[in-house]
């Protein structure tokens, strides 16, 4: 046993000697970025979270998240639509609106093309009671804006027990620095 490790030892301190170069350059190793060749898919998209969870047929939710945005509208308007007044009393009668004034149609049109939104010259927000749908913070509870905006109707008081998810902060504080999400559990 002795004698194999003498060997393999030897083997290696050769090897070593044999692969090392007589020169004292030294060349930088060339940066790999990321490779963007081949062919990309769109497979997902999420602008405007429980658009497609909730408004989108289940066999069209891969056709829905495959088509671009400026084709969706098109595609989608009226199935979202029919959806939206079916699941949302809010709707239930002609010029019925919701919290932004906009009834069936105009909503449904908004909410067809599941884009982010984000302006330059306003604040960050989904929704802070004046600004719409002008990006969104981390601190925006989305979902509840979404189901005020669905089931809250004008004054946001015709189906309250509809139009808040209850989940008021998140389990961890956000950072105040870069990355700003707080570490998982």
């Amino acid at each position: 046993m002795k004698n194999s490790i003498k060997l393999m030892a030897l083997a290696f301190i050769i090897v070593a000697m044999t692969s090392c170069k007589d020169d004292d350059t030294t060349t930088e190793p060339t940066p790999m970025g990321p490779d963007f060749s081949g062919t990309y898919i769109q497979a997902d998209q999420m602008g405007r979270p429980a658009v497609n969870t909730v408004f989108i047929n289940p066999d069209m939710k891969d056709k829905f998240n495959t088509t671009i945005p400026s084709e969706q509208a098109a595609a989608f308007e009226a199935m979202i639509k029919t959806n939206l007044e079916a699941v949302s009393p809010a709707y239930g009668n002609t010029g019925d609106k919701n919290l932004l004034g906009l009834g069936a149609d105009a909503f449904a049109g908004l909410l067809a093309t599941d884009v982010l939104n984000v302006s330059t010259d306003k604040p960050t927000t989904f929704y802070d009671g004046t600004n719409v749908l002008t990006g969104r913070a981390l601190p925006d509870d989305v979902i509840t804006v979404e189901l005020i905006l669905i089931f809250g109707g004008e004054g946001n008081l015709e189906n309250p027990t509809l139009s808040d998810d209850h989940v008021d902060a998140n389990d961890k504080a956000f950072l105040t620095s870069f990355p700003y999400l707080a570490s998982p559990w």
